[in-house]
């Protein structure tokens, strides 16, 4: 029996202190005056009182009551019951009322309150008790409160003595209690009938009715994850319910943090407490707690929830928390379950509000006994005498239940809470209550309500009915009897105040109540509760297995790892290692593990085992492994059971060393956390009490039985007790036992504790000090060593030496050994002090760490020793590929691994892979095994050119497998879409993988191109080459004669030497050396060349002038001079000019070019000045009927300041011009007026050209129903995505293809029309683009030559129309490749959130690319074949997209050039001969270029389109392309490694045509591989003068190889008009093909050497096997038959192109190719296509070149009010306090109302509506004039510079990333798209590029910059850095860049 009241008090105000109606309580009476002995009294208790203050008040109120709770120091509560009333007080101010005085609280400053004569001050009565009886404080204070106004005639003193000493309450399950305080009052009070039962009444219910279902959930769990939570509103009471509902739905977790439900304001600051708390606080003080940043705050008033940003409260997992809300809905709202009924019946009754609140207690009581379903089977028990002690295994529960990564369930395992449960709750012999049967019976009731659904509310009601009776146990009614005062007693005027009571008569009634109550023998006779056993319930489950795997555990699973443990202590090895693999994938999941572990053990026969090598290695690998799937929490108790095993297995190194498993395992994360040790230490400690109360299964009397020993004991196992059964038991009995009996058992307890803290410190040592740590020399080639046998990290032996314990004082364990020894020492803390060890032993335990580490290290010593003398584990020898002819090693092979990288082939089995990488002077190659020991006997091999490596780097390892140590790694990618991936092996040194990387870079980039491998065998380089021009004196002298003496008009008298003679006649021609040395200018002038008649017979210049008129007729036999001649350039009206006999021309044309017969050298010399690098327009191809040309050149000149500089460069001083000499703009005008004439469409001689621009305009505007603009069409066929962008380099909607594919911007000239006179053409005048006043005649004109150039090139000549077109440059075509690669051959497996291989392929832009050259070739192509219009390829330098169209252009068009004669020569021709920088585009060069273009492979690429398209058309087959990319990057052969003609003459490399060995004259084969590789040489440098065409054609010879097999010519239909779609466009094999069985499949040496015997059986497995080789097609197997039957008669075989032309084909009808409707239905809509895209290129190209349209006017408007800005007309202020401004409401612009009409700027971002009468269905009257409006129109709509965009605009200054020059642009920032976009000028319609604001990381202010613009302030700089570069503005002033600083950061939030 306890006091119902503690003390009563009597609080008023305190007078004294009174400063402007505000003063502190102060304790008028307590009672009693002296401290009870169980109960201190607590100060401060007037802060409580008054939550909101003590304050004076001129109104009277009503009384009011509250309760306050503090808790004291003991976590115990103390329930304050305040009842506060007025009191009348007379006030005479003592100070002015003015006088400005602060209020004693300073947080919260009141004003001050006017004093009156009359005024009411608040005063308390106040109960303080343990109890929590509200209602029953709230009825007494009531009675005194009543008797009091009232004047009933009671004494009050005894009212306070009987309350004080009368009231008695019994505990929890005692009987009611009726008493009187004697007022004439009838009271009545009922324990709750279980102690820890909370009550509750209704304050749930209202928590959830103010809150939700959703807030409220939230808020329970912020109190159960231990956040700080903050409750609000203006009632006290809904406060104190809020808070007592919140810790009542915590049961039977108790709340242990600050816990104030009514938080006085003048303790606000305790709200900034670091601790979790649940406060209530006023309302009053929102504001001042709206600050706090870590506070979750509840309104109950409004019932909102606020949730800082930083916070994040956990939530249980899915099931359990949509259970939880779907059962609060249900039981608040039991109208959901018949809302969608049919036949709704009658609507369900509600539950009143007290049954309602039981039932929300039931839904979270049952969800948070789901939760801890089995919590009791994971309580250990490590302490029962004197008092349990008992721990909870948190980690092993999360393992079981699957909770690991549930963050509420590991949150609210951390938490006080819990540890308060698991010390509660925990101890199994107590009395138990509702939730130990619910968490009991829940598994058996959950199972049911999964039969059926309506149990659970069912269920809910039950336990609602539960806690309903335990809040009422008394069903019986008790008519009490409180007194009450009237209504309008508490505004009495009169009320006198309240007396003074009498300290001593209180004494008195409390001393005489306290007497008589304890003669009264019904108090003593109350019943405690009785303890018994708590039963544990059901073990706890919910887990899952590991969901990565495909297949579960199964016992077939099971069966293999006990199999494969089997083996390996049976020593099969081989066995063993076979079923590694399926071993190691089934320990991913838990019960396979804890499989290995159990087996293990079992074959354990003592303590001590000793394995062998092998078993050593293999077991240790099965541990390690198991380790390393299980996490650091060890949920699984995978570690726990590996400890034992770990110090048992071992094996001997040598006499006395003894190395243990434990060491070769520490690299794992759980041997570091102090929670594992932890609570593995604890479930030894309760096997071992366990064993100190029950006899062991040894001591059983067996019975004979037929069972295995195991199945017995466990069979014992399952019928023992458990842990805490023993407990209960022992609790029990403790009281009965004699104290000798408990000391005794006390004893045995703690040094069980004792001894198991000694096992586990020396374990922890052996676990925790690593080799490297021990304070000694680590020697790393021991350490590999060590590592090599199997991952042998560290190891300890058993040393028996006899001065073991001798120096440790005198030793320095080091850093490690320190470390450990702190880290044990804490450990040791803390379990002997949870386990009650005694303070000597503890002692004890201290003293013996350090030497347990001292001796640990000196053991470590001796094992380290030994185990660098192991014997290092046999790896295979490493041995050299196959290479091809001329290869050899350049360095030492380096062993490795090879990994699998993102490619996902079906390889997984053969990688890993082990084996060596080899560097040659020709390829870098990996050679090795799969590590598989089912794909052991397979051979992988990736290997690659040396040149074509693009990326070279140092990685680590990402696969470390088990049997590898592997420290390094290095990752090649080459432009071969080769990846090789390896991990250097461990006895690989940092020294060798540098070395081997620096012989890389050494040989990718030789000093010199004859140093190449094609090259190699010749004589080193000639000395003079690398020295300087004049490298004497005399030379420079003679240099400096000779120009002189020639300027001067002397001849040179030509020598005597034999300059002209060929050496003999297989001498070179006129491009060898010899004749380059000769015919150089300083010695030969051009014009004596040409004196053939002017010199006698007899002279040297006759002489050398005949032997050169020999070498030219040499020069006019190459391969493309006949070609020429084949198409009629070398025969006039065309000539072959020798003009470029000397390279002196263009160093990058061939000596002969075809150009027109009129168009003398000289005029060639001159036009060259007006084109780039002097490539003059030359003509590469003739139409055979229409007699088009089409010819090719570089750009010409722009007319710009940087067009001027490069045109005058090229103008060297000389001898002033005669007058009828021309300029070189007329010479170049002349030679495009050459071509015109050239072409017979210029003179009308084609009649069937149908093509013109403005006649398929009109039957394009036919067609088209919707009248949809032409353009509109070409953007949807051309793909136009966007507009270039200088700020990403890209573009926004297309960022894969850059800037090509999109129509540049119309902008005004900006360009000086410099140098080109217009009135010098007299020819005609020039056609009318625009349509406007030519009339009809000039629109349907055709331009006889096309010129396709760049942008701002403009040709104004008779019959000459320029196409400005775009095209992929240089540039981004690297970039794209670089895309490309990266997809094709990924470094790392691609995950589920990346996209996919296709994806990156479409944003590469690769197929955007090659779509673009189709659409220019293709119009080439029309142009050509349709219009008979000559077309003049004048495009960047002339040798990258000019090269690709006119090869593509010229393929199409001829059938010659696909055949395997005629590609080569068209690539000799336009590639070769006519110059492409394949140095600098295939990075050759002797230092490393910007990266890789492959400019000539995405012209393979197109061509293997071609070829896909249309199969039958072309002779040789796609292997034959692929075999050509990847020689033209290998520089295996020479024919791809420079950039011209002249180079190669340079360097003595004469054309392969000038001494090309006709090999097909041969007419059998010889047979061998050493003929194809070495045939046709001039000795032994005959492999150096070998091209890769005469070894194509060497292979040709002798197997169809290349042959397209299928190959049959359409000569009816020659031109061939590819669909250009990217739809329509494949992925070449190229790009993903791979065969590891040889290496790439493109050097026939090899393969060819290792054919194999075909077997009975063979498997293919693609990726890995050549699939045409092993399973060739009909015609190519039939062949090789045939092949092999002449071998077996003894015949010589013939060539199988001998046969293959003997082949007949039947002459049937059926066989006849005949066209088909489908077929020319097919044809006919790809030549309009093909039209179509032709006019498309021809539009835009008008489109650039007509002018703008006039720009529409402004709409202005009155601007509202802003800061000070100019007038854009007159540059006044504007927006002053004095002048108003309008703005335009589309552009932006802003003037005085005065200045708007006269503004001349225009509006560009307006775009005015049609007219409504406008006719949409006019016809085509002004041809390219309507299409340009239209398509302006059409394009304008998607304009982004729309006014409600633009978020801020203005001119800043932008410093350049190149030239870091500053220039001024107008920038616009675009808060909708999140762009910065910036423009030329204010009144530009397109944005030169823009940023994007997602890549912004900050803007800072900056410093200023070098080269600052003039009048710039030092504070207007500001920079904006992104992820890709960092941007300088400037702005105009200081306040300028500080707004745009502002506003980028506004938009950056």
């Amino acid at each position: 029996m306890s006091r119902l009241v503690d003390y009563f008090v009597i609080v008023g105000f305190d007078h004294e202190k009174e400063r402007g109606g505000l003063s502190n309580g102060v304790i008028l009476q307590r009672f009693p005056e002296i401290n009870w002995e169980d109960t201190p009294f607590h100060d401060g208790i007037e802060w409580f009182c008054q939550p909101q203050g003590w304050a004076l008040s001129t109104e009277r109120s009503e009384p009011r009551f509250y309760v306050s709770v503090l808790t004291d120091v003991d976590a115990n509560r103390h329930y304050c019951a305040c009842l506060c009333f007025n009191e009348t007080v007379a006030i005479t101010p003592t100070k002015p009322a003015d006088e400005d005085e602060e209020s004693l609280d300073g947080s919260r400053p009141v004003a001050n309150i006017t004093h009156h004569s009359i005024m009411y001050a608040p005063k308390c009565l106040v109960i303080v008790s343990r109890q929590d009886y509200i209602d029953t404080f709230r009825n007494c204070l009531g009675i005194i409160y009543t008797v009091w106004v009232e004047n009933l005639g009671v004494p009050l003193e005894t009212l306070v003595g009987n309350l004080l000493g009368c009231v008695l309450v019994p505990p929890a399950g005692g009987p009611q209690v009726r008493f009187s305080i004697g007022a004439g009052d009838r009271q009545a009070l009922q324990p709750p009938a279980a102690p820890p039962m909370p009550v509750t009444h209704t304050a749930v219910h209202m928590l959830l009715r103010l809150l939700g279902i959703h807030n409220s959930v939230t808020l329970w769990c912020a109190v159960m994850s231990e956040h700080k939570v903050l409750l609000l509103s203006l009632a006290a009471a809904r406060l104190s319910a809020a808070c007592r509902a919140l810790a009542a739905l915590m049961f039977p977790f108790r709340y242990a943090h600050v816990y104030i439900p009514l938080l006085p304001a003048g303790l606000a600051e305790v709200l900034a407490t670091p601790t979790p708390f649940l406060i209530g606080v006023h309302s009053s003080l929102k504001e001042e707690v709206s600050e706090l940043l870590d506070v979750i705050v509840a309104d109950l008033d409004v019932g909102s929830l606020h949730i800082p940003a930083g916070v994040n409260i956990p939530q249980p997992e899915g099931k359990l928390l949509s259970s939880l809300q779907e059962a609060l809905a249900l039981v608040l709202q039991p109208e959901l379950k018949s809302a969608d009924s049919a036949f709704a019946p009658p609507a369900p009754s509600s539950s009143p509000p007290h049954m309602l609140d039981k039932e929300i207690r039931a839904v979270f009581m049952r969800t948070l006994a789901k939760l801890l379903q089995g919590y009791r089977h994971c309580l250990t028990i490590i302490r029962i005498h004197p008092a349990p002690v008992l721990t909870f295994h948190k980690a092993g529960f999360l393992g079981a239940r699957g909770l690991s990564q549930c963050p509420f369930a590991v949150r609210l395992l951390e938490s006080m809470f819990f540890n308060g449960l698991v010390a509660e709750r925990g101890p199994p012999w107590r009395p138990t209550d509702i939730w130990d049967e619910l968490v009991q019976n829940l598994p058996e009731q959950q199972r049911l309500e999964s039969l059926n659904p309506e149990l659970e509310l069912q269920h809910l009601q039950e336990l609602a009915m539960q806690l309903h009776l335990n809040e009422n146990p008394n069903p019986q009614a008790y008519s009490q009897r409180v007194l009450r005062p009237p209504e309008g007693a508490s505004a009495r005027i009169h009320q006198p105040p309240l007396p003074h009571l009498d300290t001593a008569r209180v004494h008195d009634v409390i001393e005489e109540v306290t007497a008589r109550n304890a003669n009264n023998p019904k108090l003593s006779a109350i019943r405690l509760p009785a303890p018994r056993i708590i039963p544990p319930g059901a073990s706890p489950t919910g887990a899952v297995e590991h969901t990565q795997l495909l297949l579960t555990n199964s016992a077939r699973r099971l069966e293999v790892l006990r199999s494969c443990i089997a083996a390996i202590f049976e020593c099969r090895y081989a066995d063993a290692r076979k079923s590694f693999p399926g071993v190691l994938r089934a320990l991913r999941a838990p019960s396979a593990r804890s499989a290995l572990v159990r087996d293990l053990a079992a074959r354990l026969p003592t303590n001590k085992h000793l394995l062998q090598h092998h078993q050593f290695e293999l077991v240790v690998r099965l541990l390690n492994c198991a380790l390393q799937s299980a996490s650091a929490l060890d949920e699984h108790s995978i570690a726990a059971a590996i400890l034992p095993l770990a110090t048992a297995y071992c094996r001997k190194l040598c006499t006395g060393v003894i190395q243990y498993a434990f060491m070769c395992i520490q690299e794992h994360q759980v041997w570091t956390s102090q929670q594992f040790w932890e609570a593995a230490f604890y479930q030894d400690v309760q096997r071992d009490i366990k064993a100190l109360y029950i006899p062991s299964p040894a001591h059983h009397h067996r019975i004979p039985s037929p069972r295995e020993d195991d199945e017995y004991i466990s069979l014992l196992k399952a019928q023992e007790p458990s842990a805490l059964e023993i407990a209960a038991e022992q609790m029990r009995l403790w009281p009965t036992l004699p104290q000798e009996k408990q000391r005794e058992l006390i004893a045995s307890e703690e040094s069980t504790l004792y001894s198991q803290a000694i096992h586990y410190a020396n374990r922890m040592v052996y676990l925790l000090l690593p080799l490297e740590g021990a304070g000694r020399r680590a020697d790393v080639r021991g350490d590999d060593a060590d590592r090599a046998s199997n991952s042998i990290t560290n190891s300890v032996a058993e040393s028996d030496s006899a001065d073991a314990e001798s120096g440790f004082e005198e030793a320095d364990p080091g850093e490690a050994g320190n470390n450990v020894i702190k880290m044990v020492s804490r450990f040791v803390d803390k379990v002997c002090t949870e386990g009650g060890v005694t303070a000597e032993h503890v002692r004890c335990l201290h003293q013996m760490i350090p030497g347990v580490v001292h001796m640990h290290l000196e053991t470590l010593d001796a094992v380290a020793r030994e185990s660098r003398r192991l014997p290092p584990v046999q790896k295979p020898r490493i041995a050299w590929p196959a290479l091809v002819s001329g290869e050899a090693g350049a360095g030492t092979a380096l062993r490795a691994l090879l990994l699998a990288d993102g490619r996902g082939s079906a390889l997984s089995q053969l990688l890993p892979a082990e084996g060596a990488l080899f560097l040659t002077n020709y390829r870098l190659l990996f050679k090795g095994v799969p590590l598989d020991p089912y794909a052991c006997e397979a051979t992988v091999v990736r290997s690659f050119p040396l040149s074509a490596l693009t990326r070279e780097k140092g990685v680590r390892a990402a696969h470390a497998h088990l049997e590898h140590t592997l420290h390094d790694g290095l990752q090649l990618r080459a432009a071969t879409f080769q990846l090789i991936k390896v991990a250097l092996d461990e006895e690989v040194s940092s020294e060798q993988a540098e070395a081997f990387r620096k012989a890389v870079a050494r040989l990718r980039h030789p000093p010199h191109p004859l140093l190449h491998f094609a090259l190699a065998p010749r004589a080193p380089p000639p000395a003079d080459l690398a020295q300087p021009k004049h490298h004497t004196l005399k030379g420079f002298a003679k240099k400096t004669l000779l120009k002189t003496a020639r300027r001067a008009g002397l001849k040179p008298k030509p020598s005597k030497r034999q300059k002209y003679v060929l050496p003999s006649a297989d001498a070179r021609s006129l491009t060898s050396p010899p004749l380059m040395s000769s015919l150089s200018a300083d010695t030969l002038s051009l014009e004596e060349l040409e004196l053939s008649g002017a010199c006698g017979p007899g002279s040297g210049v006759s002489e050398g002038i005949d032997t050169h008129s020999r070498s030219l007729e040499r020069v006019r036999e190459r391969v493309y001079a006949r070609d020429w001649a084949r198409v009629g350039l070398a025969a006039p009206p065309f000539r072959l000019a020798h003009a470029n006999a000397l390279y002196t021309l263009c160093r990058s044309y061939p000596a002969v070019v075809a150009v027109p017969e009129s168009i003398s050298d000289e005029s060639l010399r001159r036009a060259t000045r007006c084109y780039r690098q002097s490539r003059v327009p030359l003509l590469s191809w003739r139409h055979p009927r229409t007699g088009a040309l089409l010819a090719r050149s570089a750009a010409s000149h722009h007319k710009g300041v940087m067009g001027m500089l490069k045109s005058s460069s090229h103008q060297t001083p000389g001898p002033a011009q005669s007058g009828t000499e021309t300029t070189s703009s007329l010479e170049q005008e002349r030679y495009l007026a050459t071509l015109v004439a050239l072409t017979p469409a210029s003179r009308g001689e084609l009649e069937d050209s149908s093509l013109s621009l403005d006649s398929l305009l009109l039957c394009c505007e036919e067609q088209q129903h919707n009248h949809t603009p032409l353009l509109s069409k070409a953007a949807g066929t051309l793909g136009v995505l966007g507009r270039g962008s200088g700020g990403k380099g890209g573009t926004s909607a297309a960022r894969h293809f850059g800037r090509w594919g999109s129509l540049k911007d119309r902008r005004q000239p900006s360009h000086l029309e410099l140098y080109v006179p217009r009135q010098r053409l007299s020819t005609a005048d020039l056609d009318s683009v625009s349509g406007d006043g030519g009339g009809s005649g000039n629109t349907n004109r055709r331009a006889a030559l096309y010129v396709l150039s760049e942008k701002g090139a403009s040709v104004a000549l008779a019959g000459v129309e320029p196409v400005p077109v775009e095209y992929p440059d240089a540039r981004h075509t690297k970039h794209a490749f670089k895309k490309l690669l990266r997809a094709a051959a990924p470094s790392a497996p691609q995950s589920p959130d990346e996209p996919g291989f296709f994806r990156l392929v479409e944003e590469s832009g690769w197929l955007w690319q090659l779509r673009q050259l189709f659409q220019l070739s293709g119009a080439v192509v029309d142009l050509l074949d349709v219009q008979g219009s000559s077309v003049l390829l004048s495009l960047e330098d002339g040798w990258d997209v000019t090269a690709q169209i006119s090869s593509l252009a010229q393929i199409c068009l001829d059938p010659y050039y696909r055949t395997l004669e005629g590609f080569r020569i068209m690539v000799e021709k336009e590639w070769l001969a006519l110059g492409h920088k394949f140095q600098q585009r295939s990075n050759l060069a002797a230092t490393p270029q910007q990266g890789f273009t492959p400019t000539f492979l995405m012209f393979l690429d197109a061509v293997h389109q071609l070829q896909k398209q249309f199969p039958l058309a072309f002779e040789f087959n796609d292997y034959y392309l692929r075999f050509v990319a990847y020689h033209s990057v290998s520089c295996r052969f020479r024919t791809f490694l420079f950039d011209s003609e002249a180079q190669r003459a340079e360097l003595g490399l004469a054309p392969a045509d000038d001494r090309r060995v006709d090999a097909s004259r041969l007419g059998v084969e010889t047979g061998g591989s050493g003929g194809v590789a070495g045939a046709g040489g001039e000795g032994e440098d005959g492999r150096t003068s070998l091209g890769l065409f005469e070894y194509i054609e060497r292979l040709h010879q002798r197997s169809p190889l290349f042959y397209n097999l299928l190959y049959t010519p359409d000569l009816d239909n020659p031109v061939l008009r590819p669909v250009s779609a990217v739809s329509s466009l494949e992925i070449w094999e190229y790009y993903v093909s791979e065969e590891m069985a040889h290496g790439v499949p493109y050097e026939p040496d090899l393969w060819l050497d290792e054919r194999t015997q075909p077997t009975q059986r063979r498997l293919v497995v693609a990726g890995y096997d050549s699939i045409s080789r092993c399973m060739p097609d009909a015609f190519t197997g039939l062949l090789e038959r045939l092949r092999q039957l002449e071998l077996e008669l003894g015949h010589l075989p013939q060539k199988w192109r001998v046969r293959w032309d003997q082949l007949e084909l039947p002459n049937t009808l059926e066989l006849q190719r005949n066209a088909s409707m489908c077929s020319g239905v097919v044809r006919r809509a790809t030549a309009a296509a093909h039209r179509r895209s032709t006019l498309e290129v021809l539009a835009r190209a008008r489109m650039a070149a007509a002018p703008a349209p006039p720009a529409p006017a402004h709409r202005w408007a009155p601007a509202p009010a802003a800061a000070p800005a100019r007038c854009d007309h007159c540059a006044d202020l504007l927006w002053g306090p004095l002048e108003t401004g309008v703005r335009c409401v589309d552009c932006g612009a802003a003037c005085h109302e005065r200045c708007a009409d006269a503004l001349a700027l225009p509006c560009t971002r307006y775009k005015a509506p049609p007219p409504a009468d406008r006719d949409r269905d006019r016809a085509v009257s002004s041809g390219v004039a309507t299409l340009q409006s239209s398509s302006q129109q059409y394009y304008e709509q998607f304009s982004s510079n729309v006014a409600e965009n633009r978020t801020h605009e203005g001119h800043l200054y932008k410093r350049g990333a190149l030239l870091k020059g500053w220039k001024q642009r107008w920038f616009v920032l675009d808060s909708i798209k999140h762009q910065l976009r910036y423009y030329d000028a204010m009144e530009d319609s397109h944005c030169k590029g823009f940023i994007d604001l997602a890549e912004v990381l900050t803007v800072s202010q900056a410093a200023p910059a070098p080269g600052p613009p003039k009048k710039c302030d030092e504070r207007s700089f500001f920079d904006l850095r992104t992820s890709r570069r960092t941007y300088n503005f400037c702005a105009s002033d200081a306040n300028a860049a500080q707004e745009w600083t502002e506003k980028l950061q506004a938009c950056l939030q």
